[in-house]
Parts: C-alpha cells; structure tokens; sequence
C-alpha cells in the first residue's frame, strides 16, 4: 500500500501523455516509464499485486517514491523515455549492451566528401548508414562500395588550390583523384550517391539508375564510361543473386524477431529493402525481471531506432506492443512519412517474422553457451565495473606499460584480457622509436598513438576482414599514475574516439587514478576488482619486460657479430633471416650456419667460437 505522502501524489496525478521515474529508498532511480495518460498507469503500480507480471512485482516491493513529467504528446513521451534510460540505466528497464560499439559508415558533408568508419553520430550534416553489429559484414560491403564508387578516404581537405600528385589509391582504382583534379563535383557527387544506395541496401534501385547511364553513354559513343558501368551493373548482379526475394512489393521494412532466457535476451533485425532481405543485424539487451517478449520489442523499438540512420516504411513485429501509436507517430517524426508497426498473421511477412525469431532464439543460445564460460568472472567485472563506476561492463581490458634503460631499447607492451582471461593472440609489441633521454610520458604517448591511430586506419580499410588493431576496449589500464593517464586521454582526444573507459594504476600504493578526480582511489586490499586489476598491469609489466630483455641481448649479439672480420650487413642480415633471432643463431652448430650459401665453413667456426665461448 502507499504512504500518505505517495497517496496525495497519486491523487495529483494528471491525465496527460509523459514519462515516469520510479525510485528506491535511496533516491535512486530504478525504472523509467512512458504511458498516454500518467494517472492511470503510475497508479497501476499501486494496486494490489495479483495478477502482475513478476519483474513490476519485484519493482512494486522497491519504489519509495516516483516523479512524473508530463509531455505535449506520446510522440514526445517516447523521445523522453529514451533519453531518460540512456542518461540513468535504470536496472530494472531492459537495455541494449554495448551499443557505443557498434559502428556506423559515415559520408561526410564536404565538396569532395570522404568515407569513414565512425562509432558514434553527430548532427554534422554527414550522412550515417548503420549501426552494424557484424564488423566483418559492413568491411565486407565498404570494399565493395570502393570497388563500383571509388569515392576518398584520405583527410585532405578539398578542393585544393593547386592540385597535386595523386596517391597509391588511384593507381589501383581505390579513388577518383579530387585532389588531383581528376573529377568534377557532379561525377564525384554521383559516385557519393551510388555509395549511398548500396550502404541503404536499394540495389534494384542501383540497378536500375546504372542501366540507363550505361544505355545512354553506349548512344553517346562514350564507351569507357559504358564498360565502367556494365563492370558495375555486372558486380551488384553478384548481390542480387545473393539476396533471397522476401516479398512481391518494393516497400522497405524491417521485421523483428525476439528470443527470451532468464535475464537475457536478443532481437534480430532483418532489414527488407524494396522487397529483398538485405541484411540483418543481432541485438543481445540485459533483460531482468523475467520480462516478456513485448516488453522486451517495446524497450528495443526505441532504443535501436534512436541510433538508426535508416527508417523503413513497415515495422513488422512477433506480436503487439503497449503503446504502439505512440511509437509508431514517434517513427514518423523521424522518417518525415508514416511508419506503420504490423503483427503479421499468415503469409510471406508471417513466415519471415517466424524466421527472425529463429535466428533470435539460435543467437540467445549461442550467447549462453559463451556466458557459461565466463561465469567465473562476471561477478569480479561487476565488481570492477561498479567499484570505478563505468558506463559499461569491461568485457575487454587492454593494458599499456613502457619498459627501458636509460631510453636504450624502449619498449612498449600491449596486453589484452577479455572476460577476466588473457587472450594472449592480441598481444602486441612496440619498439619506441623516440630516442634520447627517457621520457615515460612520450613513450608511451608513442605506443597509445600508434595502437589507435593503426586501429582507426583498419576499421577504414575494407581490405582488411580482421585487423589485429580494429577492436577497441571497454577500459584502457595505464600502468602510471595521473601523468600516464592524462597522456592517454590526450592520445584519444586527438583521435576523436571517445566511449573509452581509461584508468591509471599506480605502483607504489595500488591506486586507481581516474579522469577528472582530483584524488585516486584505494580499493580493499583483498577486493576481487583490484587482484584482477594487478594481474592485468602485472602482465603488461611481464611482457613488456621480457621484449625489452630480449632486445637488449640481440643487439650485446650483434655488437660481437660487428667484431668478427667477414661478418657484415648482408651476411648479418642472411643469418637472422635463416634462424630468426641472434639468441638462435649463438645456439647453431658449425655444420647449420656453414649450410647458409653467404658463410664459408672457416667463417662459421669463427662465429662460433666468438658466439659460443668454451667453459
């Protein structure tokens, strides 16, 4: 039952469209809620719990208080809801996971404009295709986006007053050469548009435009052009073939289809242009409460088309959702026509909706058997991510630590531990190439620069299906203190990339110095959060090390190959190719080293006798 002071509230309570906020005890906001008309379905949470589904029962037993705010038309409560969840991450409202990795395609809005891969949208008059779930997928179409349009990804900025030489992406068909002044705006701009269509999947549409060009540049004797655009035509033929016909009219939609498991659950998105299934996108959302599959479609409906940069005409759903009109005039806002939502009954809709929600169910369960493995360490991350207050769970951790000797052989390690567990395979070295006096702050300023900036450069790079630098973390560990971290940050800024938890974790006393605190923080000594912390800088510390001491012996080896007479650079160069490394050379016998065609027998038995002293 109520207290006197929520009953008065309760009695208060207008008859309009808007958003509520449930909260605990605490002041803590737990829950936020959209309704058409706030009197009826605040006071709902107040009746009697018979008959309620379990996860508003086990919400209903923590809201001490609530606040309501009241909104000109659903359209607005829904736009407010959405704001509302991604600001407070109420836990008891289903949310999407990881949504700031998910990247987008980016056009940008230039003279000559360029394409990029983005991880976030910004109102900068560029044009935005995504977001994409499957990496791999989106590089697979930007390759061929740059094969059939081959618009710049280069950062000039165009026109330029004098032209200049054109780079390597011209010679090989990667770009139109604006800077060069090889193309004019209107071609440049047709390509753009071609682009466009292809990342919006309207490949009839594509079709269709580059057939006529082709016909009339054949009329007009321009065949160069003509064999361009049957090359084309001939490319996205291959497309075509691949997608499957979902249905006889040229509407677009999207059909959703949702699978539920405990506290998890995944829609998958098919995305049916002019009639086509050209292709999908998977959504894993954290689901408490043992909620239902409306609710779960009611919370991803606006969540997802929020970040959307395409809305559909149709919105075909597994079943109906509360307040359809509401998001539906939402989606229409948003697309400037209407946006219908449908629950197909039988038919060709129906069938597909069918087949969304085998594919939810098959990647829910897959995303189970991947959970069991990391069950061991959820609790520690959960931890971690609520002792350093994180935006997000920190699935993958890389740490950067610098190792040197009076700046002689500087070294920087990359260690990377996802799910609490190293995944040594995305280790990585770097040889600082700064000399001089040792500068911590500049080396490893050196090493973050090159790791994102080579990250960045892959993700832009189609040719590239899995890029030892394209996955970023959830949190950056430095291994330093406040110094160390604000050369991070100033790394990430210069980049642009932002959505990166970054901390430093000092030696000395174990504290965790994090961006703009003024004083670190100590966790327990026996907190699960900070051993795992340690391990993680400790490993990055081991591994840099070790490169460090290694590097250190190949060159106290190659200062004695230098003093033996016979051995220059290029028989150098022969025997690191034949053994990989000095350390393995020092333990070759005479007979191997003679069998290089560059060493004579006499030679080799002087290596070894300096490389391998008797004693």
């Amino acid at each position: 039952m109520p207290t006197n002071d929520l009953s008065e509230k309760l009695a208060q309570l207008p008859a309009s469209p808007g958003v509520y906020l449930m909260k605990d005890d605490r002041g803590r906001i737990i829950y936020v809620g959209k309704a058409a008309v706030l009197k009826d379905r605040v006071r709902s949470y107040f009746h009697s719990p018979q008959g309620m589904e379990v996860k508003v029962q086990r919400l209903t037993e923590r809201i001490a208080d609530f606040e309501v705010i009241q909104t000109a038309t659903e359209t607005e409560a829904v736009i407010l809801e959405e704001n509302l969840i991604k600001r407070y991450q109420p836990w008891f409202n289903i949310r999407l996971r990881d949504d700031k990795r998910y990247p987008y395609l980016k056009i940008t809005n230039e003279p000559y404009p360029r394409l990029m891969v983005v991880r976030r949208r910004q109102a900068d008059g560029a044009r935005y295709f995504g977001p994409y779930t499957n990496a791999k997928a989106m590089r697979s179409t930007l390759k061929l986006a740059q094969k059939l349009f081959p618009i710049r990804t280069c950062t000039l900025g165009l026109p330029l007053k004098k032209p200049r030489r054109v780079c390597l992406n011209y010679h090989i068909g990667r770009c139109m050469g604006p800077c060069a002044s090889l193309v004019d705006e209107e071609d440049y701009r047709q390509a753009v548009d071609g682009a466009a269509m292809l990342f919006e999947g309207r490949v009839s549409g594509l079709v269709k435009q580059l057939r006529a060009k082709m016909e009339s540049a054949a009329v007009a004797e321009r065949f160069e052009l003509a064999a361009r655009l049957r090359d084309q035509l001939t490319a996205l033929a291959r497309v075509l073939e691949r997608q499957s016909v979902a249905l006889p009219d040229l509407i677009d939609r999207d059909a959703l289809g949702a699978a539920i498991e405990e506290d998890r659950a995944c829609v998958e998105v098919f995305l049916i242009r002019a009639g086509r299934l050209s292709g999908r996108e998977t959504f894993h959302l954290r689901a408490p409460g043992d909620p239902n599959v409306a609710n779960v479609l009611s919370a991803f409906l606006t969540q997802y088309y929020a970040q959307a940069t395409t809305i559909p005409q149709e919105v075909l759903l597994p079943t109906e959702i509360v307040g359809s009109v509401g998001v539906a005039a939402w989606l229409s806002s948003l697309r400037g026509q209407r946006t219908r939502l449908k629950v197909p009954k039988r038919g060709e809709k129906h069938r597909l909706i069918k087949l969304a929600n085998e594919n939810a169910r098959f990647s829910l369960k897959g995303e189970r058997i991947a959970a069991s493995f990391r069950a061991e360490t959820t609790a520690t991350l959960s931890q971690l991510a609520e002792a350093l207050s994180l935006s997000s769970f920190p699935q993958r951790i890389e740490a950067f630590d610098i190792s040197n000797t009076q700046g002689g052989e500087a070294t920087g390690s990359m260690v990377v531990f996802e799910d609490g567990r190293p995944r040594r395979d995305d280790y990585r070295r770097f040889k600082v190439r700064i000399s001089g006096k040792p500068d911590d702050y500049a080396m490893m300023g050196e090493v973050l620069l090159r790791r994102f900036r080579r990250g960045l450069a892959e993700l832009n790079d189609p040719g590239i299906s899995h890029g030892k630098f394209s996955r970023f973390p959830d949190l950056l560990l430095i291994d330093g203190g406040k110094g160390q971290l604000n050369v991070a940050l100033s790394v990430l800024a210069d980049l642009s990339i932002d959505g990166i938890e970054t901390i430093g974790l000092a030696k000395r006393q174990e504290e965790v110095f994090r961006p703009h605190q003024g004083e670190p923080l100590r966790l327990p000594p026996e907190s699960q959060a900070l051993l795992l912390l340690r391990r993680i800088r400790d490993e990055a510390h081991r591994f840099a090390v070790s490169y460090h001491r290694r590097l250190r012996s190949d060159r106290s080896l190659s200062s004695r190959l230098d003093e033996i007479p016979g051995v220059g650079p290029k028989r150098q160069a022969a025997l690191i190719k034949r053994f990989g490394s000095l350390k393995q050379l020092a333990r070759a016998s005479v007979d191997e080293i003679s069998s290089l065609s560059e060493i004579p027998r006499p030679l080799a038995e002087r290596i070894v006798e300096t490389l391998q002293p008797s004693g």
